[in-house]
């Protein structure tokens, strides 16, 4: 009988598709943009915008990308698996006034969820905390080895070009989701 485990999980970038904001950047600022020139996470350089023009943008995009998004390949499955044993706790730096939106998106592609959390900004510290996971899911590089570092716990980074500056060993680099999942799944065996 394996321990219940309480894994979180950033949504975007990570469960999400990272290529998820590049049409809606391409069309609105006439860009040819892939994810591979997305090498680093402000996006506000790659779009040589100001940090209020990104936001701007954000307010008038950010609902109907977060409606539309795609599910990374394979997270589908692998998170319906893990909800069978374990709790799957979401954090996102999304904003509360996207509850709504963000809720919709798990039921309408029927997502596992046992909480979802819209911390409104990119520190996940105190959320982390607050849920004594056992694990976590980031894209954001930063955030990964700041979790990993202050809770001692192991850290799936889910590989991105904006992510690829050297981190801690409890900061594991997954290329996709199958990757990922056997990570854990060997882990949740050891831990167990």
């Amino acid at each position: 009988m394996s321990v219940k485990k309480r894994i979180g999980l950033d949504i975007d970038g990570t469960i999400t598709s990272p290529n998820t904001f590049i049409p809606y950047l391409n069309k609105h600022f006439n860009k040819t943009l892939t994810l591979d020139d997305l090498t680093e996470y402000d996006l506000t350089s790659v779009l040589d915008i100001t940090e209020k023009q990104f936001w701007e943008w954000m307010e008038h995009h950010e609902g109907i990308i977060y409606q539309e998004a795609k599910l990374a390949p394979y997270a589908e499955k692998t998170l319906h698996d893990w909800t069978k044993s374990h709790d799957l706790i979401y954090i996102t730096a999304r904003r509360n006034h996207l509850a709504d939106i963000t809720t919709n998106w798990f039921t309408a592609n029927a997502i596992p969820f046992d909480h979802i959390e819209l911390v409104g900004k990119h520190d996940k510290l105190d959320a982390v905390r607050e849920h004594q996971l056992d694990i976590f899911f980031e894209d954001k590089h930063d955030n990964a080895v700041a979790i990993a570092e202050e809770f001692n716990i192991p850290v799936i980074l889910l590989d991105t070009p904006y992510n690829r500056l050297p981190a801690p060993k409890s900061v594991i680099r997954a290329h996709n989701w199958i990757e990922a999942k056997d990570w854990v799944d060997n882990w949740l065996k050891e831990n167990s």
